[in-house]
């Protein structure tokens, strides 16, 4: 599954490279958004959180609607601005559920972890130590927060978060493997100024990888006492990979060949 999961990101991403590039600008004008409260708040802290929690709040709500377009493709279905619009409405509540989840990973951050190391005591050290594990944890399971709500659309955002920490605790080895993902997105998308993959890229990769794990759960759901051993996971993303195709580097470049 492994090998399928980079090869599926890949080619749904390439599948819909322009629109994911537009898709991209949104970001990068939040991104530019953010950089021109920085110049103009100064040293104005307050300001500066204020206006800085307004963009995080528009970043959030954003990406409930790309949710919804990435979803769409990786069920190998083109897609318009009409489903990002919609993406919004229909996620509004996950949208900011997830603006509550980074405004406290940036306090903690910023705010409450200095403040815990301030105290210089074996206390405000465990604490410290405390607070950061614990946002390096949410951090590790908050890729599969919009891939789960497209899924599961019956969830509330509550729910949704924390079956987060259950899907990430139980699929150790994907989790690292999409960790890895993302770290690589990254570095391209600061390459390639935000461009590709970007955050559009960054959460279709999440939403490929949830459905593919999701298929292991509708598995043991429909064979009760069977444990993961008896599963094959070369069945079980058997139409994925027949849906995909034969897909190669060559005929991507050379489609006539």
């Amino acid at each position: 599954m492994f090998g399928f999961y980079i090869k599926k990101a890949f080619f749904d991403g390439w599948d819909n490279l322009i629109t994911l590039v537009l898709h991209n600008f949104v970001y990068i004008l939040i991104l530019l958004l953010e950089l021109g409260v920085m110049m103009v708040t100064g040293e104005n802290l307050a300001l500066f959180f204020v206006f800085s929690a307004v963009v995080i709040l528009i970043l959030s709500v954003s990406m409930g609607g790309t949710a919804a377009v990435v979803y769409n493709w990786s069920n190998y279905k083109g897609d318009t601005w009409r489903s990002y619009a919609k993406g919004i409405m229909r996620n509004i509540r996950h949208s900011l559920f997830f603006f509550l989840v980074i405004l406290f990973l940036l306090l903690v951050s910023l705010l409450v972890v200095p403040f815990y190391l301030s105290m210089e005591n074996t206390l405000g050290l465990i604490l410290g130590v405390v607070m950061v594990w614990l946002s390096i944890f949410i951090m590790i399971a908050l890729p599969f927060y919009f891939p789960l709500m497209n899924l599961l659309p019956g969830d509330g955002p509550w729910k949704t978060f924390k079956k987060c920490f259950l899907i990430a605790g139980d699929n150790l080895g994907y989790t690292f493997l999409l960790l890895l993902h993302n770290t690589v997105d990254l570095v391209l998308s600061v390459v390639t100024m935000g461009m590709v993959p970007g955050v559009t890229g960054l959460m279709l990769g999440s939403q490929d990888m949830m459905k593919l794990l999701m298929k292991k759960y509708d598995w043991m759901e429909e064979n009760p006492g069977k444990g993961k051993k008896d599963m094959d996971w070369s069945e079980l993303i058997y139409e994925e990979k027949e849906t995909l195709g034969p897909r190669s580097l060559k005929n991507m470049i050379f489609p006539w060949k």
